[in-house]
């Protein structure tokens, strides 16, 4: 019976950024490989938002060809990640953060921090969050301003024509 390695994943916002996908993917490839996915509660959302995250991004990853599970975590990711951290049952830790300029988890040294906390190997995968898609259509109409037009007083004082 081959080895299988545990990965436990972290990610909010970027679980389904392709930076993170393509990691994933990578780490399949090269041997009998599950994952677990823990999403964070959303700041802004709470439970509900996250949940609704972890389905979608689950769904995703499975869709992927990935053999994954995932839970939602405390908001704190640090909390987030002790709660689920067994070293007996995870064999190394995958990390998906914004880039420098955005990231608050970066910001307060996450992935050193997991590093001590978990004395396992950690893989950072900096991901860049989703553009929204363009709205396409004519831009907004402006209304007629008749003969008060804002470059009308440009007029004012001036003798008129006979």
């Amino acid at each position: 019976m081959p080895w299988i390695t545990n990965v436990l994943v972290v990610a909010n916002v970027t679980a389904t950024s392709p930076e993170l996908m393509a990691a994933l993917s990578t780490k399949a490839r090269s041997g009998p490989v599950r994952f677990r996915l823990v999403i964070p509660s959303s700041p802004t959302g709470g439970r509900q938002v996250a949940e609704q995250q972890l389905a979608d991004t689950l769904e995703r990853l499975r869709s992927a060809g990935l053999d994954v599970e995932g839970t939602v975590g405390s908001i704190d990711p640090i909390v987030a990640i002790s709660d689920e951290w067994d070293p007996q049952r995870y064999d190394e830790v995958i990390l998906s953060t914004l880039p420098m300029g955005v990231s608050r988890w970066l910001h307060a040294g996450l992935p050193e921090r997991v590093q001590r906390l978990t004395g396992a190997s950690v893989t950072h995968i900096v991901s860049h969050p989703a553009k929204p898609s363009p709205q396409g259509g004519p831009g907004p109409e402006h209304p007629k301003l008749g003969v008060m037009s804002p470059l009308s007083v440009l007029g004012w004082g001036r003798p008129r024509d006979p």
